[in-house]
C-alpha cells in the first residue's frame, strides 16, 4: 500500500518507517503538529524530521504551523485526559484529509509508537476519522520498537525532546520533577 505516515517527531518515526517498509509499503511522511510549543521547539523537531527523512529517503510533507487551531480546539479541555484526544484528533483529521486528497491508499501515525499515549483511544480516533473521510487507516502497534527507536535516535545524534510537545505537557513534566 501507499501509506501516508503522520510523524510527531524524528525519534518516534524510526521504528514505524522500518516496520512499514519491511512490510512492503511505500511511504511518505506528513508533519502536522500545531500542538508543539514554543515555536522554536516546533522548528527544532521539524528540522530533525526533515533531516532524518533525507537520510532514509522519505519525502516529508508539511501542513504548516497552526497553533491557533490547536488552542481553539483544546480551550476548556486543558486536562490531559481531555486535551490529548482532542490534540490527536486535530492531527489525524489533517493527515486523513491530506492522504485522501493526494491519492494515498491509507494513513497511519507514529503516535502509535509511544507507550505514553492512550493507545486504544488513539486507535479509535484514527478508525473514526478514516471512516468519516473515506480512507483506510493502517493499524499497527509500533510500541514494541519504541525503546530501540529511542536508542537508535541517540546513536544517530537525533534530537530527543523530553515532553510530548504542548505547553501543558511541558508544564506537567516540570511539575512532576519538582515533586
Amino acid at each position: 500500500m501507499n501509506i501516508l505516515l503522520h510523524i510527531c517527531c524524528a525519534p518516534c518515526s524510526i521504528g514505524p518507517i522500518e516496520e512499514l517498509r519491511k512490510d512492503g509499503h511505500v511511504l511518505a511522511g506528513f508533519f502536522y503538529n500545531p500542538n508543539i510549543h514554543p515555536y522554536s521547539e516546533y522548528l527544532k523537531r521539524k528540522a530533525e524530521v526533515d533531516k532524518y527523512g533525507k537520510v532514509v529517503g522519505l519525502n516529508i510533507n508539511e501542513a504548516g504551523y497552526n497553533i491557533d487551531e490547536y488552542f481553539q480546539h483544546i480551550v476548556y479541555n486543558e486536562q490531559s485526559e481531555e486535551r490529548c484526544p482532542v490534540c490527536w484528533w486535530i492531527r489525524i483529521v489533517k493527515t486523513a484529509k491530506f492522504a485522501k486528497e493526494n491519492g494515498f491508499d491509507a494513513f497511519t501515525t507514529t503516535l502509535l509508537a509511544s507507550p505514553y499515549q492512550d493507545h486504544d483511544v488513539l486507535k479509535s480516533i484514527c478508525e473514526d476519522v478514516a471512516k468519516n473521510y473515506g480512507i483506510k487507516f493502517h493499524y499497527k502497534d509500533f510500541r514494541p520498537g519504541f525503546k530501540d527507536s529511542q536508542a537508535a535516535a541517540r546513536a544517530k545524534g537525533i534530537y530527543l525532546q523530553n515532553y510530548c510537545g504542548c505547553l501543558y505537557s511541558e508544564m506537567e513534566k516540570i511539575e512532576k520533577k519538582g515533586r
